[in-house]
């Protein structure tokens, strides 16, 4: 493979533009950057989930597999070009049946789950939080921009997936998820 930077900073950035991969100038602050971040933002944060895993493995594989497939997303919006996807309907299919495969083993819920029960959990909603972000920014960008609309459905079910993972991880050693305990309305 050859050499993707040879020099880490460029200065071309200096002044508030960055270039997409199709060689194109946008504004930093422009939407696909926005959503470019929050996808970036998602996998930094999938990292720090996956290095808190140590009993995990089959979930450690799989959340390596979408900090890939958030790369592949990044790059299908730094193409900007609707005829560059990567992110396909098998791909979500795929998802769907890992998050099936896990939630199986789960009790079903009764009542809503509040963010935590221990750290892995904590970050594992912390990160699906982030997923929904991102999701809301792809959907913002589709309203300007052509974009592939899987990639929307690809962070919708990211999003299901650490949900199912937090419950998953809510459970080990022991531990237990924390159930919402509503106020009663006065």
């Amino acid at each position: 493979m050859a050499n993707r930077l040879t020099k880490i900073y460029t200065r071309t950035g200096d002044k508030g533009t960055t270039s997409l991969a199709n060689g194109s100038k946008v504004n930093k602050d422009h939407p696909r950057i926005e959503t470019l971040g929050d996808a970036d933002e998602l996998n930094c944060l999938l990292g720090v989930l996956i290095a808190e895993l140590t009993a995990q493995e089959p979930l450690r594989k799989l959340l390596i597999q979408c900090q890939n497939d958030l790369f592949d997303l990044g790059g299908e919006l730094a193409v900007a070009d609707p005829d560059y996807q990567v992110i396909t309907a098998a791909v979500i299919t795929e998802m769907e049946q890992q998050i099936d495969r896990l939630n199986s083993h789960l009790p079903p819920l009764k009542e809503f789950i509040l963010p935590g029960g221990n750290r892995v959990a904590a970050l594992c909603h912390q990160a699906r939080s982030v997923c929904r972000r991102a999701e809301r920014r792809i959907v913002e960008l589709a309203r300007q921009e052509t974009v592939n609309q899987e990639a929307a459905t690809y962070l919708n079910r990211l999003s299901d997936l650490l949900f199912v993972a937090a419950r998953i991880l809510a459970r080990q050693d022991d531990g237990e998820e924390v159930l919402w305990s509503p106020r009663k309305p006065t």
